[in-house]
């Protein structure tokens, strides 16, 4: 027993140091960053298709409506119109009043008046005249656009908005760079 050592315990085996954790905190952080921009954009978009949507059908459609009674509205003034410039004054008749009988005149003389005759070239002149002057009326009430539809996120948003929103996500780029290289 010459090589026994009591006061020696036992050996245990050393282990080295305990491993080392891995340090995720910045990808958690981003990821809870990306995860949370996500799911307020899908509220924006449900919000935007829920409420904004609906209402822009709406006012388009009574935008249409109205557009329609207005056109409706210029033809018929153009048709009255027209109709107004066409319009010849005939004589009415007046009242009878009292009067004698008609009593016997002999005819002096007996023959035919001397009416005018048309030519047809005058005749195709005169339908040619008004013809035009139908068209020249109908020509200047027509309606004509006065403004560009107002479609689009730019007409929408304004510069200074779509700057600013580039600006941000830029900047969320930057951030996500740094703590990846952190």
């Amino acid at each position: 027993m010459a090589f026994d050592n009591e006061d020696v315990e036992p050996s245990v085996e050393e282990a080295g140091p305990p491993p080392e954790e891995s340090n995720n905190r910045p990808f958690i952080i981003v990821a809870a960053i990306l995860g949370a921009i996500m799911l307020l954009s899908l509220l924006c978009v449900a919000a935007y298709a829920l409420l904004i949507l609906p209402r822009r059908a709406n006012i388009e459609a009574a935008q249409e409506a109205t557009a329609a009674a207005q056109q409706t509205q210029v033809a018929q003034v153009a048709q009255m119109t027209r109709a107004a410039q066409l319009f010849t004054a005939t004589p009415t008749r007046p009242r009878p009043t009292n009067t004698q009988a008609p009593t016997n005149t002999p005819v002096l003389a007996s023959g035919s008046t001397n009416t005018p005759t048309i030519s047809a070239t005058e005749r195709q002149a005169t339908i040619q005249a008004l013809l035009t002057q139908a068209a020249a009326t109908a020509a200047a009430v027509s309606p004509t656009p006065t403004q560009l539809p107002q479609s689009g996120i730019f007409d929408e948003w304004n510069p200074a908005m779509l700057v600013g929103l580039g600006l941000v996500l830029v900047a969320v780029i930057a951030m996500a760079r740094r703590m990846r290289t952190t």
